[in-house]
């Protein structure tokens, strides 16, 4: 199985530098699209319900003080992803790589998964409580990543 930095670098790899917050959304829809379509996640690791939006701390902890990214700023193995998990990542971002970093934290902030990891916080609220997987594949299973 992948790991999200696997995820991240190929997202990097094949769709250029970005802000840390759009990679961040962009592992959280390729995780959802994964869980909602194939019924199994991408990666083992979890996003929190952070006040921008999901965030996977093990991601950030390798982009931590970076707001920009670029291909090659996250070492992992070479090509270690299969071409069905390729697939999952280039069918999200191939539509959603055009929005903006703020623009799909928006996004997350209308959508169930992170409202009720949130449990009624305000939005300027810190928060670490996991989204969990089992929200994110029934919401997405009916609310399409994409269309």
């Amino acid at each position: 199985m992948a790991t999200i930095a696997d995820v991240a670098a190929y997202i990097l790899r094949e769709y250029g530098p970005m802000t840390t917050m759009k990679l961040q959304k962009l592992a959280f829809y390729t995780q959802a699209e994964s869980l909602s379509r194939h019924g199994a996640p991408l990666f083992d690791e979890d996003f929190q319900a952070w006040r921008g939006g999901p965030v996977c701390t093990e991601l950030y902890a390798r982009h931590r003080g970076k707001f920009l990214i670029r291909d090659g700023e996250l070492p992992v193995a070479a090509n270690v992803l299969t071409d069905v998990e390729q697939h999952v990542i280039d069918t999200v971002c191939s539509t959603l790589a055009a929005q903006t970093g703020n623009q799909l934290s928006a996004r997350t902030h209308s959508e169930m998964p992170w409202i009720a990891a949130r449990h009624g916080l305000p939005a300027s609220a810190p928060c670490n409580t996991v989204i969990s997987k089992s929200s994110m594949a029934d919401y997405y299973r009916i609310n399409p990543v994409v269309s």
